[in-house]
């Protein structure tokens, strides 16, 4: 086996034989607890019977179909309940397998858009630095280029532009300055343009930064003022993580292509979805292509749409915005002594996501281990530590993963 973002052999590894409610128990009888929501995915919980009841029906009727000329009731229902909750005025939505796919797919319907309105020379994507987007080719050209995991594949990838990270922070007004670079870039590439991507509110695997609403609403006025499509990944944020159902919400302003992905499932499937505006669908349906060129073989799996139709029934009948809420006063509450240890340049909290980060990068090797030692699942990457919990995680749990992160960044680094 090969795993992500580790050498053939990764080290260390831990093997998990079951997983339930928040814990993973290790083929060792350890048990953690998840502070990651299994890459901010699980947000339910494991093994949430809603969910796994919805699977199995599923299962006895019909586990999967080709998506080519076919349809199914879950595919239906999932794709008017997501129209239903996002924001703005998005009208079709294309299911895919994974986030990085998710975001394939909004790339080619914004260069489709404009091939279909003969303006072929709008072929680039602008975005903003420090963020991540996913590791396919397409995705991964509008990951930040320097700091990003992708600088490897410097040169052969798409040639994106790219406008400096907002410094306002989420509680700050973003000021004339904060957007200057942003304006200047969208100015000298405007003829070249296809869309501006980012992560609303919340960059994260780039770095775990949270920004102005401010910036976002500037963003959206800027895109409208040139003729740009405007594209919002909330893969990582969507569903709750940040409070809101989509960060989009905290600054009142809606995409044109929108990536959802990550809780979709509740973690319980891989599936992922790019949603557009009737305005792109309908322009590319009026060209000489007429379709969008994409088909995943296991676009639109029914186990994965019931999963996902299942997930949203709890984020419906369950109170996770009081669960995140009070999630993030106690990470503010208890993470906050962290800012005082020398190794720390930073702490900040938003929505389900506590981050601590450091002035150097972690020694995984010394700290995972630790983490485990700790009886809490955390895994730090660069500079940055921190705890992405499902929303079910209650308080005594969550005061394990923040006394755990406090004590092995003190000791460890």
């Amino acid at each position: 086996m090969w795993h992500p973002y580790a050498p053939p052999q990764a080290d260390p590894l831990f093997e998990v034989a079951s997983a339930e409610g928040v814990r993973l128990r290790l083929g060792d009888g350890r048990e953690l607890i998840d502070g990651m929501s299994s890459w901010w995915a699980v947000i339910h919980g494991y093994r949430h019977p809603h969910i796994e009841a919805a699977l199995r029906a599923q299962l006895e009727r019909l586990p999967h179909v080709m998506f080519g000329g076919l349809t199914h009731e879950p595919a239906v229902a999932l794709c008017e309940r997501l129209l239903a909750l996002a924001p703005g005025e998005l009208e079709r939505v294309f299911l895919v397998d994974s986030g990085s796919v998710a975001v394939e797919v909004a790339i080619k319907l914004a260069l489709q858009y404009w091939q279909a309105r003969r303006e072929e020379r709008r072929t680039r994507l602008l975005t903003i630095r420090g963020g991540y987007h996913g590791d396919t080719f397409g995705a991964m050209s509008v990951c930040d280029p320097e700091t990003g995991m992708h600088h490897l594949f410097r040169g052969v990838l798409a040639e994106q532009v790219f406008a400096q990270r907002p410094t306002c922070r989420f509680d700050e007004p973003c000021e004339p300055h904060h957007t200057r670079d942003l304006e200047s870039q969208l100015e000298t590439h405007a003829d070249s343009l296809a869309a501006v991507i980012l992560e609303p509110i919340v960059q994260g695997a780039g770095g775990m930064w949270f920004y102005s609403p401010a910036y976002l609403r500037r963003v959206r006025e800027l895109c409208d003022a040139h003729g740009l499509l405007l594209i919002h990944d909330e893969i990582a944020t969507g569903f709750g993580r940040t409070g809101r159902l989509f960060a989009s919400e905290h600054a009142g302003v809606a995409p044109d292509l929108l990536c959802v992905g990550k809780a979709l499932t509740g973690g319980f499937m891989s599936l992922a979805a790019t949603l557009a505006s009737e305005r792109i669908c309908r322009t590319i349906a009026d060209s000489a292509a007429g379709a969008l060129m994409h088909g995943p073989t296991f676009m639109g799996n029914p186990l994965a749409c019931s999963a996902a139709l299942a997930s949203l029934d709890l984020l419906e009948s369950e109170p996770w915005s009081e669960r995140v809420v009070r999630i993030e006063a106690q990470l503010e509450r208890e993470l906050a002594p962290c800012a005082e240890l020398s190794s720390v340049s930073d702490v900040r909290v938003l929505g389900a996501i506590g981050v601590v980060e450091l002035r150097d990068p972690v020694d995984m090797k010394v700290v995972q281990p630790a983490f485990v030692e700790a009886g809490v699942w955390i895994r730090p990457f660069g500079r940055l530590v921190y705890a992405m919990p499902p929303y079910v995680i209650g308080s005594d749990d969550l005061s394990r993963v923040t006394g755990a992160m406090h004590d092995v960044i003190a000791r460890h680094t």
